[in-house]
């Protein structure tokens, strides 16, 4: 049976304002870890997924979406594979913070699409309506310490290397169009150092930790019936737009105590930063 973290109880004395503050959920782990998927079928199995953009009361935002624009010379070293994407200074650390604190005021954000095939931000932008709760993933989320006292919850999806790369090589040349040795190259010089300086460290900061990632049913199935507890109760706003909810560290506590009983590994903070 999958979890239950009630938030009636521990919520019927507060009173809220009418304003919708969502709950914020940040996904990491390494490339290729399975954290889109993870993502996706928190969505499908909530209904989200085939739900018009402007009525989910569940999002998703890449943090590829906050690349900074690069100049005309690193886009060529990006061409060749020699260009760091998984380092912090890759992003735009700014704009997703500002992003992310209007969504958590309740605002109606635009979120630009990366272009993977061209290495740059394209012109096209998404429109992020007001939801009740918002899933961030990417490889550095709780990189940057501004951007990550932002999340309620954070959870890292753990896969071994061995199967990160096996996946990341079959993506970048089917749907990227790279060629092996740009890829290998990429991952030996760039990617695989930043993963262990930069993204393996944030682990430590994790509520809940994924093995498996995707393939893990069971760790899925509590982060599904723990939205859907939040998605239930229509008061479940926090007193301040950056605050969390009233007794969030209660509910994470019941999220731990069955994720042990069910082979889900959970972090060593005892309540969200």
């Amino acid at each position: 049976m999958a979890a239950s973290l009630n938030t009636a109880e521990v919520m019927a004395n507060t009173s809220y304002p009418s304003n919708k503050t969502p709950f914020l959920i940040g996904v990491t782990g390494g490339t290729a870890s399975g954290k889109s998927t993870v993502c996706d079928k928190i969505m499908e199995q909530l209904g989200e997924d085939s739900v018009a953009n402007r009525e989910r009361r569940v999002v998703c935002i890449p943090q590829d979406s906050f690349y900074r624009s690069l100049s005309p010379e690193e886009i060529a070293l990006a061409f060749k594979g020699n260009f760091d994407f998984d380092h912090p200074t890759a992003f735009d650390e700014d704009l997703m913070a500002n992003t992310l604190i209007d969504i958590l005021e309740g605002k109606t954000v635009r979120v630009r699409q990366y272009n993977y095939k061209e290495n740059t931000v394209g012109e096209s932008e998404e429109t992020v309506y007001p939801a009740d709760v918002v899933l961030v993933e990417g490889i550095l989320v709780f990189y940057f310490k501004q951007i990550r006292d932002l999340f309620h919850m954070k959870l890292f999806v753990d896969t071994d290397s061995d199967t990160r790369l096996a996946r990341r090589v079959v993506r970048d040349v089917k749907e990227r169009n790279r060629d092996l040795e740009t890829v290998l190259n990429q991952y030996t010089k760039f990617v695989k150092p930043s993963f262990e300086e930069f993204c393996q460290p944030t682990k430590k900061y994790a509520d809940v930790i994924i093995p498996r990632g995707a393939d893990n049913n069971v760790a899925i199935d509590l982060i599904v019936q723990t939205i859907k507890d939040l998605l239930q109760n229509p008061r479940i706003r926090s007193s301040s737009p950056l605050s969390p909810p009233p007794n969030l560290a209660a509910q994470m506590d019941q999220f731990r105590r069955t994720a042990v009983t069910r082979s889900v590994s959970v972090g060593n903070s005892s309540r969200p930063h």
